[in-house]
């Protein structure tokens, strides 16, 4: 069998050898879940691609879990400043065995200046809108994104089997979006409009030596802005995580960092999948060594933007 029959099948949802293009959306959830996620579906493909719980944060378990550790390290954080100042009398020792001390207060109480909470909030808007086919803005919006992806070629119908050949998993591309909301469309859109070069190597698996069984590029696109709404904490009020209070740091000097994120979270995740050699079932592998690669960067302290991210530099206009 060819590597592009190989291809070919996996678009059509066809990994056990079986044409599934009709799925039962009802076995899929809102924006809170993950995207690609199997629940009680025996008849799907064992999709691997989408996030499982584990992999989130936003359970009200972990979320409490993650709350007791912070007032623990604010308690840790001042046993040391009181040991340092009244027994010791210098922060010089303590800072040695402590070097996180001081961060704790940040974490739990981040602040954010005006321009950060007015696009925090837009951002968060956007977020909340779900793909909805019967509007025709998002209809032109699907419209755009082939134009951009196959410049020249004649626009298929909103039902067609070309619409694989982009990575969808059947011949309704609105079926995809799920839980991803039309936020992920739009990031496919800024990533083909702001980065062509970078877009056009990704969609057409130009840079590397490539698996036989390859990830599906929009589908891929789809679970790369539900992994960065997970990793930000950007769900409902105030990011409280490292990362996400460092994404709002970027939001101060850029509008839409979110989708510039993404575009390097996308060329991250390619990258790895060539450094791996990693193929179709090994993709939320793939995707979780590129959630951890980015927290190490936003980590950074000479991280203050996007452009400042060393992955950034992977990109290509």
């Amino acid at each position: 069998m060819s590597a592009s029959t190989l291809r070919r099948r996996l678009h059509h949802g066809d990994v056990d050898g079986k044409r599934k293009e009709h799925f039962d959306t009802s076995c899929y959830g809102s924006l809170s879940e993950p995207l690609l996620k199997i629940h009680e579906c025996d008849d799907l493909p064992a999709l691997v691609m989408g996030l499982t719980l584990e992999d989130i944060w936003n359970s009200q378990q972990r979320r409490q879990c993650h709350h007791w550790t912070l007032i623990f390290s604010q308690l840790m954080d001042e046993w040391a400043h009181w040991l340092a100042n009244i027994v010791l009398g210098s922060g010089s020792l303590i800072g040695r065995f402590f070097p996180f001390a001081g961060q704790s207060r940040d974490i739990l109480h981040p602040y954010f200046g005006p321009l950060q909470e007015e696009r925090l909030r837009k951002l968060q808007q956007r977020l909340g809108v779900s793909f909805d086919r019967s509007q025709v803005v998002h209809q032109d919006a699907l419209k755009l994104l082939w134009r951009l992806a196959y410049p020249g070629r004649e626009l298929p119908s909103l039902k067609s089997d070309l619409w694989k050949e982009m990575g969808w998993q059947g011949s309704d591309p609105s079926t995809d979006f799920r839980g991803g909301g039309f936020v992920s469309l739009e990031n496919l859109i800024f990533f083909a409009k702001m980065y062509p070069d970078s877009f056009q190597r990704l969609l057409h698996k130009k840079d590397g030596t490539r698996a036989k069984w390859e990830y599906p590029f929009a589908v891929a696109g789809i679970n790369i802005s539900f992994m960065l709404l997970q990793m930000l904490d950007l769900q409902t009020g105030k990011p409280s995580t490292l990362a996400g209070i460092k994404f709002a740091e970027f939001l101060a000097g850029d509008e839409m960092a979110f989708d510039n994120l993404y575009c390097v979270a996308f060329q991250m995740m390619d990258a790895q999948w060539l450094a791996k050699r990693a193929s179709y079932m090994e993709f939320n592998d793939v995707l979780k060594s590129t959630r951890m690669e980015l927290e190490r960067e936003l980590a950074r302290k000479d991280v203050h933007r996007v452009k400042d991210l060393p992955a950034y530099n992977l990109l290509k206009g």
